[in-house]
Order: structure tokens, then C-alpha cells, then sequence
């Protein structure tokens, strides 16, 4: 229920200042930062005009923040945060695709099984060079087949064979469905938190979001809605249907599984986890996706598994490792501190409550191999379950990873 004041009471001035104003700063300087992003070769990420974008981004960031502590310290209406989360995550639809590739592989592997007769867990874009997809493929990942969960190939190849040929039509299906998946996440989280305005603006009025999923098309937003759809649905009592939300997350992407743990140990509210419906949607995923792609699509953890190998520079263990510690020392020092903090919050899950969004803003401190839009993992939960630590945390960590080259 939205925390709302009446008209003419006591305080309700302020609380419309609180909602309106660094909203819509944040949305003016996203409209900046997506026009800067919109500017930029692909091939220079240290262009001239990286500055304006970094001026823009920065300051639609500082924005965001003051929403949140005028938020978290006054009540106010949900519906006006819902409507600033839609415009600021809907503006970068108007631009090109931002600062990074991704959607571009999407669209290839969804052709490589929809078109092309293959399967995208085990011919990489590189088997289709000629496919009118694969000029969208960044080109380290030409070589390499998918890594992503079968149920989001699946719904890709129907999009694909929508769109057709047109690279443009492309883009602006997977931008529009990530945007209204980061929309449709903050409504969803503001239903869970006892905070709804809250909650609800720090998903929908996050810049990064706003750059990545409305402007780039990343998935995670739909590996994250069916995930808070299944604690909404918790919260309801419902614990089958949300034990099977939680395998239709893990069918987008895996990281959920990592999660399951601290959810089956929590006793919160005398809730039980729903193993039979999460049963019965992983054995259905699994059936279908071996009809679609044979055994083949157990192999999508390979390509993660390189990439944490490999690492990224954005990641904390990269930044420690350029201070003389040595990359190899502060990753293992890192993961064997997440190891310990994680087993921590399982026992502490068994007295009171799963800490998701804690879980995960520490696993992104962690790894080794970070993007920006994995944000997004962490922000949502935090908000939902109103974990001041995990939220400060996350937001922090959208923040930091705001610096990320452009374009990535």
C-alpha cells in the first residue's frame, strides 16, 4: 500500500518536493546523458564527448541519491514515482543503441535457432557470418555461443521472427521490453517493501538502468522481475506459484541459484519455500529446452565460467589488484570473504530473514567479472526487502560502476 498524504495536511508540501524535484532532475540529466551516449563512436571510448556524458550520468546520479534520502525520510505517493520511473527509463528509447552490443548478440543467437537452423549453445555467430544479424555482434563475441538461460533464447527467437531483417526493429524491441521491464520491477518491489515510494525510485529512477536497459536492452531486468514477482507472491502466501517464478528467473539467467539457499533456509513469517512448483517449472524448462536445443543448453555456464576466469577491469578485485596487491590475491581475498559473509547470512536466515539484496550486492564486491547493468541484480532486492545496509550498498555500487568505459 503507497504511503500517501492527504491534500492540505500537514507536511504534504514538502513530501511533493521530495518526489518531484530530484526526480526530475534526474530525468533531465538523463535525457543529457543519453543525448552525450547517442554521440559516440564505438571505437573511441576515450572520445571528447565521454566527458559530457560523464558530466550528465554523474549528475543525474547525484540527483537520484538526494531522491532517496528526501524519500527515505518523508512519506509520498506512489503513483508520481511511478510516473517519473516511466519517463526517465523510457528516454533513451529515442537513442541509438547506448555504450554497449549486447542486444545485437541477442537478436544473432534468437536468428541462429529461429532462421538459421542452428542452435545457439553450440554454433557461435561466427557459424552465420552472413546471417543480417551478425554485423550487430560485438566482435569478441562472435566466437563464443550463448551463455544466456533457454527460456529468454526462446522468447528471443519469437521476437526475432517479428522483426525480421531489420536491425533497427531489433534494437527497439529488446530496449522497449527492458525498459518496461525495469518499470514493471519498480512496481513490483514497491508492492513487496513496506516503503513503497521508496522502493520504487530506487529501481525506476536509476540512471544506470535508464542507460542500460532502455538504452541498451540487457535481460537481467527479466532474469530480476520474475525473482521479485516470486517474493510478491511469497508475501501473498502463494508458495508454489512463487517457488516456480523462481526456476523462470533462473531460466533467464543463472545467478538466482545462488540465491535459492538463503530463501529455502528462511523461516520468514513461518513461509516454506514452494519446492513442488519450483519442481514442476524447472522439469518444464528443462524438457522444453532440451526439445529446442538438445543437452546443449547445459553448457551456457561455460562462457561465465571463462569470463570470471578472464575478469573485467571494472571489477573490485581488478581496482585492488592495479595497488600492488596483486589481482590473484585480492579475487581469492575477496571470495573467500563473500564465502564466509554468505554462510553467515544462511545461518542468520534460518533465525529471522533471507538478505537477499545483502547476498548479492556482496557477490558483485566479489567477482571478478562485473558490468554495469549488473546492478540491477542487487538494487531491486535491497529495495524490496528495505535493507538499509544492502540498499545503501547497491547504490553505491551503481555509482562506481557509472565510471565503466564508454562505450563498453
Amino acid at each position: 500500500m503507497a504511503y500517501a498524504l492527504p491534500v492540505g495536511a500537514p507536511g504534504a508540501q514538502r513530501s511533493i518536493a521530495a518526489v518531484l524535484l530530484p526526480g526530475l532532475g534526474a530525468l533531465g540529466f538523463v535525457t543529457l546523458a543519453a543525448s552525450a551516449a547517442a554521440t559516440l563512436p564505438p571505437e573511441a571510448a576515450l572520445h571528447p564527448r565521454v566527458d559530457a556524458y560523464y558530466l550528465a550520468i554523474g549528475a543525474a546520479f547525484l540527483s537520484y541519491v538526494a531522491a532517496l534520502i528526501l524519500l527515505r525520510r518523508a512519506r509520498a505517493s506512489l503513483a508520481p514515482v511511478l510516473v517519473i520511473a516511466a519517463l526517465v527509463q523510457a528516454i533513451p528509447l529515442g537513442s541509438p543503441l547506448l555504450l554497449s552490443q549486447d542486444a545485437g548478440s541477442y537478436w544473432d543467437y534468437a536468428r541462429i535457432a529461429a532462421v538459421d537452423g542452428g542452435n545457439p549453445y553450440r554454433d557461435p555467430p561466427l557459424r552465420f557470418r552472413h546471417d543480417p544479424a551478425y554485423p550487430s555482434v560485438a566482435g569478441a563475441w562472435r566466437r563464443t555461443t550463448s551463455a544466456y538461460g533457454p527460456l529468454f533464447t526462446a522468447a528471443s527467437e519469437g521476437g526475432a521472427l517479428a522483426v525480421g531483417t531489420s536491425p533497427s526493429a531489433a534494437r527497439t524491441l529488446f530496449k522497449t521490453a527492458a525498459a518496461v521491464g525495469v518499470v514493471t520491477l519498480a512496481l513490483l518491489v514497491a508492492f513487496v517493501s513496506p516503503r513503497p515510494a521508496l522502493a520504487a525510485a530506487a529501481v525506476g529512477w536509476n540512471p544506470l538502468f535508464a542507460m542500460h536497459f532502455g538504452g541498451g536492452g540487457h535481460n537481467d531486468v527479466w532474469m530480476m522481475v520474475p525473482l521479485v514477482g516470486a517474493l510478491a507472491l511469497d508475501q501473498r502466501g502463494r508458495r508454489h506459484s512463487a517457488g516456480a517464478l523462481w526456476a523462470v528467473a533462473v531460466a533467464v539467467k543463472w545467478i538466482p541459484l545462488l540465491l535459492l539457499p538463503l530463501r529455502t533456509s528462511a523461516r520468514q513469517q513461518g513461509s516454506r519455500f514452494g519446492y513442488a512448483g519450483f519442481a514442476a517449472a524447472s522439469l518444464a524448462v528443462a524438457v522444453v529446452a532440451s526439445i529446442l536445443y538438445g543437452d546443449r543448453w547445459l553448457g551456457a555456464f561455460g562462457p561465465v565460467g571463462h569470463d570470471v576466469a578472464s575478469g573485467s577491469a571494472t571489477s573490485i578485485p581488478h581496482l585492488l589488484g592495479r595497488t600492488g596487491i596483486g589481482k590473484a590475491i585480492a579475487s581469492g581475498a575477496l571470495v573467500l570473504a563473500f564465502v564466509v559473509a554468505y554462510t553467515a547470512l544462511l545461518v542468520a536466515a534460518r533465525r529471522r530473514r533471507a538478505r537477499l539484496g545483502l547476498a548479492t550486492a556482496l557477490l558483485l564486491l566479489a567477482t571478478p567479472w562485473i558490468l554495469p547493468w549488473y546492478a540491477s541484480w542487487a538494487v531491486p532486492l535491497a529495495a524490496a526487502e528495505d535493507d538499509g545496509i544492502a540498499l545503501v550498498l547497491s547504490v553505491a555500487l551503481t555509482g562506481y560502476l557509472l565510471e565503466a568505459r564508454a562505450p563498453l
